[in-house]
């Protein structure tokens, strides 16, 4: 079915794929922390999120051909292909050869929080988990550091920024 769709359709379904699979990452929070609290509901994230990281990255690595050890440049264009890479408005730059800085500008979570006048939803634990075991998967050399992460403050444009430094 999906072959003979159009452009428009097939991007309008990876949208709906992804606007899905993180209606469900919130319904699963949101069940643990109805039930055990915020605290485990942030353990049990953190724990998912160090399963599914490798996972995704050895998964964009395979369907786009990208080597193991690729380096910044791998890491910079497997970012491009995460599951909420479409919903979220993300930037990287390089500040250098050894050097890469990615920025979520516009986070699908954190806006509609921000509609419905709550606080920033404090995800750096579960991000500082996500982002070094999603950079090392690509290169195991890539050291990750948070810039800033909700609960941290951060400017207006970007929710959080992450800097990844090659070490050879």
């Amino acid at each position: 079915m999906f072959e003979d769709l159009p452009k428009e359709k097939l991007l309008k379904i990876i949208d709906m794929y992804a606007k899905a699979w993180q209606a469900m990452d919130g319904a699963y929070f949101l069940s643990i922390e109805k039930k055990r609290g915020m605290e485990e509901a942030i353990e049990m994230d953190k724990a998912a999120w160090r399963i599914f990281s490798p996972i995704e990255a050895k998964r964009i690595m395979r369907e786009f051909g990208m080597e193991q050890d690729g380096g910044l440049e791998a890491l910079d264009e497997a970012l491009n292909y995460r599951v909420y890479a479409r919903l979220n408005k993300q930037s990287s730059e390089r500040v250098d050869e050894k050097t890469l800085i990615f920025k979520m500008n516009e986070c699908r979570v954190q806006v509609a929080r921000k509609r419905k006048g709550l606080s920033d939803f404090p995800c750096k634990e579960v991000g500082e988990i996500e982002y070094e075991e999603f950079a090392k998967t690509i290169d195991p050399r890539i050291k990750t550091r948070c810039i800033a992460c909700p609960p941290d403050p951060h400017p207006d444009e970007y929710y959080c920024a992450w800097e990844f430094a090659l070490e050879e």
